[in-house]
């Protein structure tokens, strides 16, 4: 046996089954393994849950044509919670939304036009529900932006975007987030939140967007208690999931503060923790 074989973590048992019917998995980091893939053992599960009437639902930070993107081939077995949570979406229909005011996004667009003439190398992305929109456009950033936005428009001045609702403003930078983008954002906190949902990424959205009031809001429209709901994550951007479920999971990979906030703790991405979690604890046998 290898060293890596001798600690590799084994999913969580329960002496009792849960009844679940909702399982919430954040993607990077989480579902998607160190590539960007996820696992091919993810398709059966999904339609085997379904089947059982049990909803599956990627809760992200990405855009919501990004993760229908992903899902084409299972989307109507599925639910969306895009963007961090401000958007929550079933078969095409909204199930919920939580949008900026256009006077915060022109303010926040200004904000990182300054951060950037100081030095900062970064852009700001204007997070629609009917398309992204950026005005910087060299290769290295659209390259960045690309892995999440798949419906993306490119416009002159993003303070001109007002014909679309605005869920969230996303700030990307070839630094560290949480060191050269929050604290610059700090004076939208007293508002707004401003999370940090990777290592190069910043999302500034309303206080009351997030990815557990998300799950709430879908609990809420389904009829499901969080002792029925199941969610996995591994970054900061997914600690209010973990109060909404009593099945918490953090990824074996997960920020230390995330550990600390979640119930459970499932293999790593890299070691497809969330569908050999979900199999062991619902008792499936497939993978």
């Amino acid at each position: 046996m290898t060293e890596a074989e001798a600690t590799r973590r084994e999913p969580p048992t329960f002496a009792v089954r849960p009844e679940i019917r909702l399982i919430a998995a954040d993607m990077d980091g989480t579902l998607l393994d160190d590539d960007n893939e996820l696992h091919e053992h993810l398709w059966p599960l999904v339609r085997e849950l379904s089947r059982r009437g049990i909803v599956f639902c990627p809760a992200s930070g990405r855009q919501y044509f990004n993760l229908l993107e992903r899902f084409a081939d299972v989307a109507d077995d599925v639910v969306f919670i895009a963007e961090n949570g401000t958007y929550v979406v079933a078969r095409g229909q909204e199930v919920s939304s939580d949008c900026l005011e256009l006077d915060v996004v022109g303010r926040l667009v200004a904000a990182v036009r300054t951060l950037r003439t100081r030095g900062a190398d970064v852009g700001a992305v204007v997070c629609g529900k009917r398309s992204a929109y950026i005005e910087r456009q060299d290769a290295p950033f659209r390259a960045e932006v690309d892995k999440y936005y798949s419906r993306l428009t490119v416009v002159d001045d993003l303070a001109d975007v007002t014909d679309d609702e605005v869920l969230k403003v996303a700030v990307f930078t070839f630094g560290s987030a949480a060191h050269d983008v929050a604290p610059a954002l700090a004076g939208f906190r007293a508002t707004h939140q401003v999370v940090v949902s990777g290592e190069h990424w910043a999302d500034i959205m309303n206080t009351t967007a997030n990815k557990g009031e998300g799950i709430r809001h879908l609990q809420a429209a389904l009829g499901i208690t969080r002792a029925e709901t199941m969610v996995f994550g591994d970054f900061l951007n997914d600690l209010e999931m973990m109060d909404a479920a009593d099945y918490s999971f953090a990824m074996d990979n997960a920020h230390p503060e995330l550990r600390a906030r979640a119930r459970f703790v499932a293999p790593s991405n890299s070691e497809n923790g969330v569908v050999r979690t979900i199999s062991s604890v619902l008792g499936l046998s497939w993978t």
